[in-house]
């Protein structure tokens, strides 16, 4: 039983890391193509000289999509692995075992849902002609807004509510194990839900920073990682909130 539990951790382990890497892969291989090009978008148009049409927007969903996975996945790993860890003592008493992508599925539902939004958020900034040629907000207002919104949302008790979902893998399994495909998938999309609860406003902050800066995608995926997994993840994560408000501070009293 061991052995066949440690031989399904490391096929889960490389199949997470696969998608990981591919959608890294597919953000870097955008990001060359725009610069190559001297375009801006995942549709090769420029963001400046033309309206968007579906086949922008649906690429720049896309785009999106798959920046979630490469954000949101290594931090999910810790309750992936749990989930298959419960799935399998249970199967030691007869229970039907249930795939861990239908789990996985379920979670990446609700970024891929925060992806759509995400979207429709940045085509409004472009019909607003708010959006530069490198996909960030141009205004300081709004910038330091976010920023602000961000470090503030950090020090909340709702963010640490939903923080403490994500920093619980076997509690959460514990209290919201449900049986079967449908269960499986349910229980993926609570966790999200958690996840996304806890870091929505962080994915925002790629408007400041520009929604194709990698730099940036990686550090704020580091940010979330770590507040989720480190010991003291938590105290990380109010350090980044009074630096962030602090930085939008200083944003917003440039306009001054």
């Amino acid at each position: 039983m061991e052995t066949l539990l440690r031989r399904e951790r490391l096929i889960v382990c490389g199949c997470l890391v696969a998608v990981v890497v591919l959608s890294w892969l597919y953000l870097l291989h955008l990001k060359l193509a725009m610069d190559m090009s001297g375009t801006n978008m995942p549709g090769m148009v420029m963001l400046d000289t033309q309206e968007w049409g579906v086949t922008t927007v649906l690429l720049l969903f896309v785009m999106w999509a798959v920046m979630m996975v490469a954000m949101m996945v290594p931090s999910a790993t810790p309750m992936i692995l749990a989930f298959l860890n419960v799935n399998q003592s249970r199967s030691a008493t007869n229970r039907p075992l249930v795939p861990v992508s239908i789990f996985l599925l379920g979670y990446l539902a609700v970024w891929t849902a925060y992806s759509a939004v995400a979207t429709l958020a940045e085509w409004g900034l472009h019909q607003a002609t708010l959006l530069s040629t490198t996909m960030a907000a141009t205004s300081p207002a709004l910038n330091g807004g976010l920023l602000i919104a961000a470090g503030v949302f950090q020090l909340t008790p709702p963010k640490q509510v939903c923080l403490k979902g994500c920093r619980s893998p076997l509690s959460f399994l514990m209290s919201e194990w449900r049986d079967g495909a449908a269960g499986a998938f349910i229980m993926g999309l609570r966790h999200g839900a958690y996840c996304l609860g806890c870091c929505w406003i962080l994915m925002a902050l790629l408007f400041v920073a520009g929604v194709m800066n990698l730099f940036w995608v990686a550090v704020i995926a580091l940010l979330v990682m770590a507040e989720k997994v480190l010991p003291k993840g938590e105290v990380l994560g109010h350090i980044a909130g009074i630096a962030l408000v602090a930085a939008g501070v200083v944003r917003i009293a440039k306009l001054w």
